[in-house]
């Protein structure tokens, strides 16, 4: 059934810096061939991996049921921050993955960024931390990866169950994005390239191309400090290029728009994974998203939030609250051992 949000209204607020954020986690070697997380002695020993960061919060007991905390496009795991600081201290154990390119993350040059590969550094994260169960809350682009950990767990069971999911503005059918020209659709045209060299050089021209691109409602903008802090964490460590690199994922689902097709999926998980899809009134990029839910996988539970496509920022309580709901539904609560 659908439920809807109450629109509240904006207000000003301490703002969790990325400084911060990015203080709170971990940057681990990540061995993209072997999808495998190493220690700093095995890092340390061998040529040719990367560093990727993460973050944990809670104590985890064997049957413990994990959230996993995936990010959006552009902001990547940093968008989370300002939703983590409203989630119960007692909401865990939970991971949230960044991906290789954004944040703190390494952003190597020539890396084949993909939905599996994004999929792959997921895996070697739960299997890191031994995780068995998991809650799935994705943001934005990394719905696609759930499709695709979705579609492995159906074909290879045994690993770590994904038990239920919640996707809030993300593509889940790919007929039915509609990204703004000023949007991915620009970044990824050869015309990027030299937009994400501007932002990385310049704030003031990220500011001005991310106010451009249509990620909030109107009269819901966001305040300089708050542009300030995610051109901070998009661009550390040169990371700015991956505006560009990094934004061809809606091309990538049409190639596979079979296999990472959310009715298809649902159809097959008959029911083993409870599916809620979140979407926001005034989203440009993936509005459409929830009317095909709607009528594809009808079994789904629908959540409206009021506002533009960054919930993250525009509705960080709301969307903590949501995700408060659907985690603790399904098992998720601070083991102590």
């Amino acid at each position: 059934m659908d439920g809807k949000t109450v629109a509240k209204p904006r207000q000003d607020r301490a703002l969790v810096t990325a400084e911060e954020w990015f203080g709170g986690g971990k940057r681990r070697w990540y061995d993209p061939a072997s999808a495998r997380l190493l220690s700093d002695e095995q890092g340390e020993a061998r040529a040719g991996l990367i560093k990727v960061f993460g973050r944990t919060t809670g104590v985890a007991s064997p049957d413990a049921v994990w959230l996993t905390m995936l990010p959006g496009f552009p902001e990547g795991s940093y968008g989370w921050a300002q939703v983590d600081r409203l989630l119960p201290a007692g909401l865990g154990p939970r991971l949230y993955v960044e991906p290789v390119g954004q944040g703190d993350s390494d952003k190597p040059n020539g890396y084949a960024y993909s939905t599996v590969e994004r999929a792959d550094l997921i895996g070697a994260w739960w299997r890191h931390h031994d995780v068995r169960r998991t809650v799935v809350v994705t943001f934005d682009y990394t719905s696609l990866a759930l499709l695709e950990l979705l579609r492995r767990q159906l074909e290879r069971p045994g690993g770590p169950v994904i038990t239920a999911a919640l996707m809030v503005n993300g593509g889940l059918f790919a007929d039915s994005h509609s990204h703004p020209w000023r949007g991915t659709p620009l970044l990824g045209s050869p015309l990027g390239v030299l937009v994400a060299k501007g932002a990385q050089k310049s704030p003031v021209v990220f500011a001005q191309g991310f106010k451009q691109a249509q990620m909030y409602s109107r009269g819901n903008e966001p305040s300089d400090a708050e542009i300030a802090e995610t051109w901070s964490a998009l661009a550390r460590r040169d990371g700015a290029k991956f505006l560009h690199e990094g934004a061809g994922f809606v091309k990538e689902h049409r190639r596979n728009a079979g296999r990472w097709d959310l009715a298809a999926i649902a159809r097959e998980l008959n029911g083993s994974v409870a599916l809620t899809v979140g979407g926001s009134t005034e989203d440009p990029y993936e509005h459409r998203q929830v009317d095909a839910t709607r009528e594809r996988v009808p079994e789904a539970d629908i959540i409206t939030f009021p506002g533009g496509h960054l919930t993250t920022t525009e509705q960080p309580a709301l969307l903590a609250n949501a995700i408060t709901r659907v985690a603790t539904r399904h098992g998720v609560k601070e083991a102590l051992v």
